[in-house]
């Protein structure tokens, strides 16, 4: 019986992983179904699975984040993620239904910067763009658009006619072909698109900002409701020791100071997707410039 004992004791030591594994809550999110987007050669892809972990570790459980073996598109991972199969959270801009199907964590971790969005034009259309004061303006042009982006119904209700695809990397071919005017794309996403594509002749349009309010939320499934609390709660405890604010800053600081937003003229859009819980007055959870 002692010997038994030690033998297992020695196995503990040896396996420390092993046992962490075996004891943690494995949550699963999505892997993007873009593999060659930009955002995986700046490392920003990391900045929404650090912040999980951070607030996840706050918990008493012990959880162990992981991206499923295969790409998927927002609209499968949405329903395999209602369902419960296969995806435990994922993180996507907010609407009425998708917090219908979905429990959201309202908490916007990006801050609303999902919402700004700069344009992604052909070089040789940017005079175009330099006398545009309205929205009235932009009307006889075509916006291209994800087509299960909630961004495409946002440009829809607000007269702006809109181009979807499905095809993310072809999506930049459309644009510099002349199939379609524009790609509103977040000051997120912009800058390192428009230098993966340069040489299609595509550059960042550098007198307008569209802007709608949005919240980019992390979603888990309806039932889901202790890994919901448990991240709601780590959320709440880094705003409230500053470091949300801090990996925000971390990721994004220098796309803010390229981006020159102070210095844009700004259009603002309607979003009628936004649900009315929202949380927009508390002013601690939005980008202000």
């Amino acid at each position: 019986m002692l010997r038994r004992k030690i033998l297992t004791a020695a196995a503990g030591l040896a396996f420390p992983a092993l046992r962490s594994a075996r004891a943690a809550q494995l949550i699963h999110y999505p892997r993007p179904e873009q593999n060659d987007h930009p955002w995986q050669h700046k490392g920003l892809e990391h900045y929404p699975v650090r912040l999980l972990e951070m607030a996840l570790g706050r918990s008493s459980r012990h959880y162990l984040a992981q991206p499923v073996p295969f790409m998927m598109t927002q609209g499968r991972a949405t329903l395999e993620l209602q369902a419960g199969r296969q995806v435990d959270l994922m993180w996507t801009m907010s609407s009425r239904q998708r917090e219908q199907d979905l429990l959201p964590i309202r908490i916007p971790i990006y801050k609303g910067l999902i919402g700004w969005r700069l344009l992604l034009v052909r070089a040789a259309d940017r005079a175009r763009f330099a006398q545009v004061r309205n929205i009235d303006a932009l009307r006889g042009l075509t916006f291209l658009q994800g087509h299960d982006w909630p961004d495409a119904d946002i440009l829809r209700a607000n007269g702006l006619r809109v181009q979807p695809s499905s095809d993310y990397g072809g999506m930049f071919k459309m644009l510099a072909t002349g199939r379609v005017d524009v790609f509103p794309r977040s000051v997120i996403e912009i800058w390192n698109e428009a230098e993966a594509n340069a040489s299609l002749g595509l550059v960042v349009e550098p007198h307008l900002v569209l802007r709608y309010p949005s919240a980019f939320y992390y979603f888990v499934n309806k039932a889901n409701t202790a890994l919901a609390d448990d991240l709601r709660a780590g959320l709440e405890s880094m705003l409230a020791d500053g470091s949300f604010d801090r990996l925000f800053r971390e990721y994004h600081e220098p796309l803010l100071r390229q981006a020159r937003l102070p210095a844009r003229r700004v259009i603002d859009l309607v979003n009628p997707l936004l649900p009315s819980a929202t949380p927009l007055e508390r002013r601690e959870l939005w980008f202000r410039t």
